[in-house]
């Protein structure tokens, strides 16, 4: 497969899930439809604390439509219920977006994804930076105040290694072909243009 191809698929790929419009309002979508509003998954796939209810979105850094699903996904995180447990996992469909998620678990690592995740997202598709190395990513981390060598130590660490395996696992269980994606509960993929009004129901059954 050439890197072309790769490429195109990579894009592709993300650009699937436009069928869905994140233009969430709480106050709208008093019901669901299954089909439209959601899907049902045909295997159910274990959340990770099995008494509390799970968000998993899928996304990357690289992906326009993630960047443009970000406020969304913010202002639904500042209303969460508290007993929601909220997954990200950054997705690599292709290998140049593998940088991006292994600086998401770095700075997951550190406690600076606060600090970091908007201004990377922005940098990336706002300010057309190229972040698609561990030295540009390095020194993108130090210029948000963390240190470039313990950015380095978490992005080549043995824990980022196991959460990129998993995260690639979590993408092949959830059958994931596109970002951005969410799921509830391990059983519901969102499909709807009330992307978390749909998300907020489904965790009220």
């Amino acid at each position: 497969m050439t890197k072309a191809f790769r490429l195109l698929l990579a894009g592709l790929a993300c650009a699937l899930p436009l069928t869905v419009a994140w233009a969430a309002d709480p106050a709208v979508t008093p019901s669901l439809q299954e089909g439209k509003d959601y899907v049902r998954l045909a295997t159910p796939v274990p959340t990770s604390v099995p008494d509390k209810p799970e968000v998993v979105e899928f996304f990357s850094y690289n992906c326009p439509h993630c960047h443009d699903l970000e406020p969304e996904s913010q202002a639904w995180l500042k209303r969460k219920p508290d007993n929601v447990v909220f997954v990200r996992i950054p997705v690599i469909f292709n290998p140049s977006w593998e940088p991006t998620a292994r600086a998401y678990y770095a700075a997951e690592t550190l406690g600076v994804l606060d600090k970091v995740n908007l201004p990377l997202f922005d940098a990336i598709h706002r300010d057309k930076r190229k972040l698609a190395s561990e030295d540009e990513l390095a020194a993108f981390f130090g210029e948000h105040g963390v240190d470039q060598g313990a950015f380095r130590n978490a992005y080549k660490s043995f824990q980022t290694e196991t959460q990129l395996r998993r995260g690639n696992q979590l993408v092949q269980r959830y059958m994931v072909r596109g970002v951005p994606a969410i799921f509830v509960n391990g059983q519901y993929e969102v499909r709807s243009q009330q992307f978390f009004a749909v998300v907020d129901l489904l965790l009220a059954r």
